[in-house]
């Protein structure tokens, strides 16, 4: 959904990095038996997996009421200086 820097934070507090994060905007992943997506990022999966096990589960309604879809979610990675916004959704 949408991928953002904070270059005043990264120049602040993080040391250089040569390779930091291959999410492109507009990457779509589908999950197949609960298994990280091929080409998502480590950290995002660690981040986004306890939702979609619940949304996998026919869970949902996260926060009573957080999203109008209740089969839905909109989260983040947590990289602090580049987080990456992924919305999450059940498909049939």
């Amino acid at each position: 959904m949408r991928i953002t820097e904070y270059r005043d934070l990264m120049a602040e507090y993080e040391n250089p990095i040569e390779h930091t994060c291959d999410m492109r905007l507009g990457q779509s992943f589908v999950v197949e038996n609960g298994e990280k997506p091929s080409g998502m990022c480590d950290s995002a999966w660690e981040t986004l997996r306890p939702f979609v096990e619940e949304l996998t589960a026919g869970g949902g309604n996260f926060f009573d009421g957080w999203m109008k879809n209740p089969h839905s979610a909109m989260l983040s990675c947590n990289d602090g200086f580049r987080p990456v916004s992924f919305y999450v959704e059940v498909v049939e």
